[in-house]
């Protein structure tokens, strides 16, 4: 039974969830703005079991790393797409919305806990020093308005984020840093190959090698 347990561990390790390959190109197309393959890719996300609002949320999240027009392009096409679905006789599930979100003093707090527990340690820089406004509004609103909302989990936010910047270009020290953030909330070397590989198969090969060397330089000596 222990045997049986711990193989079931090391798949659960090696393997994205359906669930979490259907969101790798979905992120990845709203990215780019590249509507014409977005609506298919959303209608096997809802297949997959990605309930609307942790849909929804995985693209109004994509404003703070693609900016608002992909953002809200992305999600005028989810809510064709599931107007659509509805005509047709499927009702996808609506999922939980998100809780309350800390305000005032609070939201920079959290924020700055939240950004610290992700990346592993707090974060600092002469960057920051430079533009302490970026920094503020990394904090309070990134880590603190987006992260705080408890209606999609961090690895599938990480994720996100991971094919998003996978599939733009000249992000790479960002990808990077998402890449050590991803294992940081769980996710495994394996399972960012595996969506290194889905970015490579199903949005561009481009997208592809950048992840996979994103996490080589993260793995390498």
């Amino acid at each position: 039974m222990h045997n049986k347990e711990q193989g079931t561990t090391m798949t659960e390790e090696q393997t994205l969830s359906a669930r979490q390959q259907a969101l790798v190109p979905v992120a990845a197309f709203a990215a780019t703005g590249d509507l014409a393959r977005l609506g298919p890719a959303l209608r096997r996300a809802l297949d997959a079991g990605l309930t609307v609002s942790e849909t929804k949320e995985t693209l109004v999240q994509m404003y703070a790393y693609a900016g608002f027009p992909r953002s809200l392009n992305a999600l005028g096409e989810l809510m064709k797409v599931v107007s659509e679905r509805k005509q047709q006789g499927i009702d996808d599930a609506p999922g939980a919305e998100p809780g309350p979100a800390p305000t005032g003093d609070e939201l920079l707090a959290a924020g700055t806990a939240n950004q610290t527990r992700l990346s592993g340690a707090p974060v600092k820089g002469p960057l920051f020093d430079f533009a302490p406004a970026i920094d503020f509004f990394l904090k309070a609103h990134l880590f603190g308005d987006i992260f705080s909302r408890d209606n999609l989990d961090w690895r599938s936010r990480e994720l996100a984020t991971v094919s998003a910047l996978s599939a733009m270009t000249g992000t790479e020290a960002q990808l990077s840093a998402h890449i050590r953030i991803s294992m940081n909330v769980g996710l495994t070397a394996p399972q960012l190959r595996q969506a290194a590989a889905i970015l490579g198969k199903e949005v561009d090969a481009a997208a592809g090698r950048r992840a996979g060397d994103a996490i080589d330089r993260l793995q390498s000596p």
